[in-house]
Parts: structure tokens; sequence; C-alpha cells
């Protein structure tokens, strides 16, 4: 069997890739990592293959897709403020090229699990105290509305008996390493990983401000069970809110503090940005997870645990 991951050349793409080849819940004989930029070898092995495809070009998704695809897992994506400044480019990308992979494998590979990350920024307007799986969804971004889309597109392709989808709404990932993108929500990582590594940090929402949030290495292991779940499983919608934790800006700095002292913790303040408030406000900040948790979908602990993770994560690095 093969995996595509689209998107390989992310930060979330090559450590799904890598987890592929340390696991075996998902044997396969060739893992293709996909990106507009090629993207590098997670680690040695015969299996993996690179490829630099840009999947706006017509024909891109069918040359990607053939037969042999079991599992797909579709990371790549225009984060939220750059679709929100460039709509033409975030439908490309984030609406467009779905599509286009959804009629390749529906063409190519109609037996293929199409494992699609989606976002809590579906969700805005008024909502409930606490978001369920089946509460309506009324973007407040492009970037929102691009992925509210596909999911609707995914559940459809999949009632037809075109794909096999899994659509997993995906918390806030924190803490990420590297450097900041263009995401709304990229200080929800860097208010933590640049005081870590001794430099300053912008808080640009308020600290009451409440977040869904998940480790890296939590939402790359529910990435690869919703790939091994069952089909019958997902009962009649294919959309899962993915586990997380709400933690407040607040909350996440006294964890910071906790973890590594009160000069860290003073490396962060807050200068209020409206459009980035706007957009990450919009988004609700806890969920009901009773639905993920029954279908066995992994959940952090808490965000001490989450900074610890990281922590270690950036030992490993940097020894390696």
């Amino acid at each position: 069997m093969k995996i595509i991951i689209t998107g390989g050349a992310g930060f979330l793409g090559q450590r799904l890739a890598a987890a592929l080849l340390r696991e075996s819940s998902l044997p396969f004989s060739e893992l293709i990592l996909a990106d507009i930029q090629q993207p590098p070898t997670p680690m040695e092995d015969p299996r993996v293959h690179c490829l630099a495809l840009d999947l706006t070009r017509p024909g891109a998704a069918s040359q990607l897709i053939d037969r042999d695809c079991g599992v797909l897992f579709h990371l790549a994506a225009i984060v939220s403020s750059h679709a929100e400044s460039d709509f033409d480019l975030g439908m490309q990308v984030n609406f467009d090229a779905t599509r286009q992979l959804l009629e390749a494998a529906r063409h190519n590979a109609p037996a293929m699990k199409f494992v699609f990350t989606s976002s809590l920024a579906v969700f805005g307007g008024k909502l409930p105290s606490i978001v369920t799986d089946e509460c309506a969804v009324l973007p407040q971004s492009s970037y929102g509305a691009q992925k509210a889309l596909c999911e609707l597109l995914i559940n459809d392709y999949t009632r037809k008996g075109f794909v096999d989808g899994r659509v997993l709404r995906l918390p806030t990932i924190s803490v990420r390493p590297g450097k900041p993108n263009k995401a709304a929500s990229s200080f929800a990582s860097g208010i933590i990983r640049e005081p870590l590594h001794g430099d300053p940090s912008v808080c640009p929402v308020s600290p009451d401000l409440a977040l869904w949030l998940s480790s890296p290495g939590t939402v790359v292991h529910n990435f690869i069970h919703a790939a091994t779940l069952p089909a019958a499983q997902f009962g009649s919608s294919r959309t899962v809110n993915l586990p997380g934790i709400s933690v407040t800006i607040q909350q996440m700095l006294q964890a910071l503090e906790a973890v590594a002292g009160k000069q860290v913790r003073e490396r962060v303040r807050f200068v209020p940005d409206e459009t980035i408030n706007r957009i990450v406000a919009s988004w609700p900040g806890n969920f009901d997870i009773s639905r993920a948790l029954a279908l066995g979908f992994s959940v952090d602990e808490n965000f001490q645990q989450i900074i610890r993770a990281f922590m270690h994560d950036e030992m490993l690095r940097a020894g390696g």
C-alpha cells in the first residue's frame, strides 16, 4: 500500500512521516511526501520518496494518486492570516486543490482513505459555551470558510462512495518548533517557544482569551489513529472535533513560569493586534470531546505537559 502526505515539507508533515516510519499500525510499501518545494527526507528509508509538486497545477492531483494509494493525509494549506490577506491563493490551495485531489481519488483510487486536516476556524458567530461535533459552522475568516467547504465535499464524496473520508478538525497546535508563520494563531507557540530560547515575544490577544490546544505529538498520533479506524465507527458524519485542552493565555504563561521560571515568563509582553484578535477570538475555546474519545482519539493531560514535551523535543533536536 502507498501512503501520501501533502504538505510533506511542513512541520506536521515531517513529524507524521517520521511517526509512520516508526510505527507498525499502518503498514505500507511506499511513503510519498509531496509539497510545492521538495520535502526533506525525515529519515533514511528506501520506502520514502519526496516530490516537489504544485497541487494547484492542472493534472497534479492525478499525477500523485494512483490505484496503489491506500491513504492520503491532506495537510497542505495556506494558513489563516495568509488566506485572509490573499483570498485567491487561499481558494486555490485550500479549496480547489482539495477538490482536485478528491476527483483524482474518485477516478483512480475510490477505496482510498482521505484524511483531511480541517480546523476549529470553521466555527464562529454565536456559539454555545461547549461546542459539539454537531454544532453548525459559521466561519468568520476566509480560511475557515475554505475548510468548511472542504468538509462538506469530503462528506458528500464519502456518501457517494467516491472516497473513504475522515475529516479532523484540529485544535491550535502548540508548541510548534522553528520560526513564526503567517497563521493567526502563530503567537500560541511564540509566547512559549521564544521565551524558552531566551528571546522576547509579543502576545497580540487578551490574557483572558481561551484557546483550544493540542501538542504536535498528540495530533500526529491522532492522524494515524484516524487512518486505522473502521469506516463504520464514524456513523453518518466523517467529521470529528479532535480532542484538545482549553487554556487561557494567562494559564499558558502561568504554566510557562511553573516549568521554566519567572524570568522566562517575563519575556512575554502584550501588544494588541485587532486583526489577529478578531480572527482568533471568533474560534471556540471549549469542546465536548466525548465522541472523539469514544472513537479512541487521544488528548493531552495539561499545558505544563505540553511545554515539557516541547523542551524534550528541542533537546533531542539539539543533540541530533
